[in-house]
């Protein structure tokens, strides 16, 4: 690429070539644009001159200087004019030729910005969907930290992992030259890795060279260290790992935009890191006849807390009709107070289900906090899930609201989920109603987005699997939906959680059919 605003010589910029071809119709004007040479009696360079000029002016040429930016000294003669006098041409003609210089200098500077901010974004969105849709950690880190090092143009890259049963950090990959393959200790003090992960803190440091490196131009290698850090939805954020850039290879430094660019991968790092983690303890415990207990006590692990979330006040119930399921929800703490809810039915049930859950989990968690509209979390959703969804022959329901109690509006996007309905403290309700396909039927135009009002500390959120409504019995001429709502509207003034409680009571285990599905519900009052 170019470096922006520098002038190729013998190709001018197209508004200076459309500024002096104004000037030669407006005022008959012959020109001639050279770079004076720098020796005495050394041939000027000729970079622009109008054509048909045959000869020497009569009179000495007018002439002045532009200085474009990061380009040589250019002079500007004005060999005659037939419709002004060349001194006033040549007054004119000066600083239109300088801002022509200056909007080329200023397209090609925000094409190299826009160019390497593509790159950036494209890298985390490339990261986004490897880290949303895999389980297998160790095969996606070495390719994670090779795009990353090509992207960022590091020499070499490593990503070392916390262990907490043997206390030392280890290499999950490296890219570029070996460096320290052993197992380090977080205590170490002669490391910039050690330090990074006992203080939680990036660092951007260089190694200096050696006496005969300097006098061999080596100015030493730029260093880029970045702590990997999890962030539940409830509870202090903990280092789980670091990455480390070294070298550039250009020569240059890290800057600080590197260190926000890698932090801002380091998280989504964090994140599937500790969910691989989750799993992989979980599956190393006991054999297949003990792992099904145990995937029910992860799944219930991976749900958040609903009553413990802070930024509302919610209650939440989930029970698979096998140990494992396929129902799941989600509560996020957005930025400017707003909130979003999430809830989900994969289709059929049981592990197979359950895999889904874990997976659709794990993305949404990432999504959620890089896009800014229901829409667009459950666009790239699909796009994560629909290659493992087409392989299992399997789609989920979702639901993805966002509360913004200061502008008095919930935003939301549903896909395919029947049970969603807006509680008003009068007693009333509003369905809302499915703006697309369920995630794995849906194709590329979707997804769509409504809005409804809402009231902050009054409304209520209602969202349920058809398992905690189809076991009903039909009672005066009321489906199960319509009591479990009826139930919810006339408890509505009660916490979540008692409204939870209330609806879970509508119907016991022991009624429950052997081919019911997972019963979910999650209320909201934002």
């Amino acid at each position: 690429m170019t470096t922006p605003g520098r002038l190729v010589l013998g190709a001018l910029p197209e508004p200076v070539l459309e500024t002096l071809e104004h000037f030669e119709e407006a005022f008959g004007a012959v020109l001639r644009i050279i770079v004076p040479a720098a020796e005495r009696g050394a041939a000027d360079e000729v970079l622009y001159q109008t054509g048909g000029y045959g000869g020497e002016a009569d009179t000495p040429p007018v002439h002045s200087v532009i200085v474009p930016h990061l380009g040589p000294e250019l002079q500007v003669q004005v060999l005659s004019a037939r419709l002004a006098p060349p001194e006033a041409v040549s007054a004119a003609l000066t600083p239109a030729l300088a801002q022509g210089f200056e909007a080329t200098r200023e397209i090609e500077f925000f094409t190299y910005e826009l160019a390497e901010r593509f790159e950036e974004i494209n890298l985390l969105y490339s990261i986004s969907q490897m880290l949303g849709s895999t389980l297998d950690m160790d095969s996606g880190a070495a390719t994670i930290l090779a795009e990353v090092r090509d992207v960022m143009g590091a020499k070499r890259g490593s990503l070392w992992v916390y262990d907490a049963v043997d206390g030392a950090l280890h290499i999950a990959a490296e890219v570029g030259d070996d460096g320290r393959a052993g197992p380090l200790s977080p205590d170490d003090p002669d490391t910039i890795t050690a330090m990074v992960f006992r203080e939680g803190r990036a660092i951007i440091a260089s190694r200096q060279p050696s006496s005969a490196e300097r006098a061999a131009g080596d100015r030493g290698d730029s260093f880029l260290s970045v702590p990997i850090r999890y962030s539940p939805g409830a509870g202090g954020s903990r280092t789980v790992g670091v990455i480390n850039l070294i070298g550039r290879i250009d020569g240059g430094k890290f800057s600080a935009a590197n260190q926000k660019l890698l932090a801002a991968i380091a998280s989504q790092i964090g994140a599937a890191l500790e969910n691989h983690r989750l799993v992989q303890e979980s599956l190393s415990k006991e054999r297949m006849a003990m792992e099904m207990g145990l995937a029910h006590d992860l799944q219930m692990k991976l749900l958040p807390d609903a009553e413990r979330f802070a930024a509302a006040d919610a209650a939440a119930r989930v029970e698979p009709t096998e140990l494992v399921g396929g129902d799941f929800y989600q509560l996020f703490e957005l930025p400017g107070g707003r909130v979003g809810v999430m809830l989900g039915d994969v289709s059929l049930h049981g592990f197979p289900s359950a895999l889904i859950m874990t997976l659709t989990m794990s993305a949404a968690g990432i999504y959620a906090r890089e896009a800014e509209s229901p829409a667009a979390v459950l666009r790239k959703l699909d796009d994560a899930l629909s290659e493992e969804l087409a392989t299992t022959e399997m789609f989920l329901s979702v639901f993805y609201g966002v509360i913004d109690p200061v502008a008095g509006v919930l935003s939301y996007s549903n896909a395919g989920h029947p049970h969603a309905f807006a509680i008003r403290d009068d007693g009333d309700f509003e369905r809302l109603a499915a703006t697309d396909p369920p995630v794995g039927f849906a194709g590329p135009d979707s997804y769509a987005e409504e809005a409804v009002a809402w009231q902050s500390g009054r409304d209520l959120l209602l969202l349920f699997t058809d398992g905690l409504s189809d076991t009903l019995p039909t009672r005066n001429l009321k489906n199960g939906e319509a009591q479990v709502v009826e139930t919810a509207v006339s408890n509505r003034f009660r916490t979540p959680r008692e409204i939870i409680g209330s609806l879970f009571d509508l119907s016991s285990d022991a009624r429950r059919s052997a081919l019911a599905d997972d019963r979910t519900a999650l209320v909201v009052r934002g």
